[in-house]
């Protein structure tokens, strides 16, 4: 009983190490290694790799109907009942009369073999051009979840990028509002200041503590969202290697590219649908035509009255032919599945003209959010440094009592605004990088 207990305290500790081992797992991943860890766990790449898989099935299944088809096939029958017919009493000598008759036998079994061959279908000869068309698009299908992976984990990943960056700012304020509390409290004591002056800065810490609290909150949201865009178990310990710093944001020449829309995924799946449609039309106008297929079977069959004794007599039979089937009326369903089918590719057609159109305007948007965006941030850095500057004077003048505390208070927060507003210009700027390479195709996995 001891024994027992041992074990089931034993097994209790292994279940709890298991899942702190879980939990305090840590990972460090740069933003390749984390795109690279998604496209391996997403579930989205996981279901469209396993798409692809079924489409090579599919393509098979498609092969195998063209191949000789074996069929067996046993038969028993017991005639409870033996049919009967009537015939001519003539045959009997009884003119004018109809003699019952009973023909066959109680039980009869059989046993045979029946193959048969397609030889032509257009269909057919239709169908397997599809095959490499499908699995192409399936292909592809793959190909885009992987890019729209790879760019939800970017965004996610520059969004924990920037909310460390404003933690960071947050942080360098708290500690200098300390000191300047600190120093406006000791002043207050010795009767330098006023309690209002006092009043002023604690406002701003009390501000500051409870933006902090927002901004690690943020954070810990973005942190899972990152994890749940990469596949990741959200009760893992995620730590970024990348930084700000290592990021590079930089002008770049903007080109009036108007064929960037083969670059596209979206405009590539859209052509392998055009093809789709178009195989679509020749299978319906195929239906016009004859079909023809060879067929063969063996058989062998017994008959007897006595059931033990079925086997002992046997009948074969063998069959070899060609069955050639021709379309005569349809009563003009065909004609129609033929009309709408050519609806379908011009449809395709009109699509991709307005893909074409949208991607280059997508690519001409993203290019000039991406350049006011630059442009912003290096405003917002300017003033970022012109307020830091602003409250280093504005203190050194209070401290040597020809400033006002109003003036400090003011400068604590255009600072504060500064930086919020260089937080907000950061974020929108690596959002808008992913954007322009996502428009002119350059995300490619």
């Amino acid at each position: 009983m001891k024994y027992n207990y041992l074990i089931l305290i034993f097994c209790l500790f292994s279940v709890i190490s298991a899942k702190a081992q879980l939990t305090d797992s840590l990972a460090n991943f740069s933003l390749k290694e984390a795109i690279d860890y998604a496209q391996n766990h997403q579930s989205s790449i996981l279901n469209a790799s396993i798409d692809e898989e079924i489409a090579k099935n599919t393509v098979k299944r498609t092969i195998g109907i063209g191949l000789p088809q074996l069929n067996g096939n046993v038969n028993f029958q017991d005639f409870l009942k033996i049919p009967t017919n009537l015939l001519p009493g003539e045959i009997f000598g009884k003119p004018g009369t109809q003699i019952p008759a009973q023909f066959g036998v109680q039980y009869q079994s059989s046993f045979g073999l029946e193959l048969n061959q397609l030889l032509f279908d257009g269909s057919y000869l239709v169908g397997l051009q599809a095959t490499k068309t499908y699995k192409e698009l399936s292909n592809k299908n793959l190909k885009r979840s992987r890019i729209e992976t790879a760019v939800g984990v970017t965004k996610a990943y520059y969004s924990v990028l920037v909310s460390n960056e404003q933690l960071s700012l947050l942080d360098a304020n708290m500690e200098r509002l300390k000191k300047s509390l600190n120093d406006t409290k000791a002043l207050f004591a010795n009767g330098f200041v006023e309690k209002i002056d006092v009043d002023r800065l604690t406002v701003l810490n009390n501000n500051l503590e409870t933006e902090r609290g927002n901004v690690i909150r943020l954070l810990e949201l973005n942190m899972n969202l990152l994890k749940f865009q990469m596949g990741m178990n959200i009760q893992l310990k995620l730590v970024l290697k990348d930084s700000i710093g290592s990021l590079q944001v930089a002008e770049f020449l903007a080109v009036k590219d108007t064929s960037s829309y083969q670059n596209r995924i979206e405009y590539s799946l859209l052509e392998t649908q055009k093809k789709l449609n178009q195989l679509d039309l020749k299978r319906y106008k195929s239906l016009f035509l004859p079909s023809l297929s060879a067929f063969g079977s063996t058989s062998r069959s017994f008959q007897s009255n006595d059931f033990l004794n079925l086997i002992d007599r046997s009948f074969p039979a063998t069959i070899i032919g060609f069955r050639l089937s021709v379309p005569l009326l349809s009563g003009g369903v065909k004609t129609y599945q033929v009309r709408n089918a050519k609806l379908e590719v011009l449809k395709t057609e009109n699509n991709l003209i307005n893909l074409r159109n949208g991607i280059n305007l997508e690519v001409e948007q993203a290019q000039t959010v991406y350049r006011n965006g630059l442009k912003s941030l290096e405003n917002q850095k300017r003033n970022m440094e012109l307020a830091k500057e602003v409250l280093r004077v504005t203190k050194i003048k209070y401290e040597q009592g020809v400033g006002s505390s109003i003036e400090v208070t003011t400068a604590e927060t255009s600072l504060k605004e500064s930086q919020n507003n260089y937080i907000n210009a950061l974020y929108d700027l690596l959002i808008n990088k992913v954007n322009v390479d996502r428009a002119l195709g350059k995300i490619t996995y």
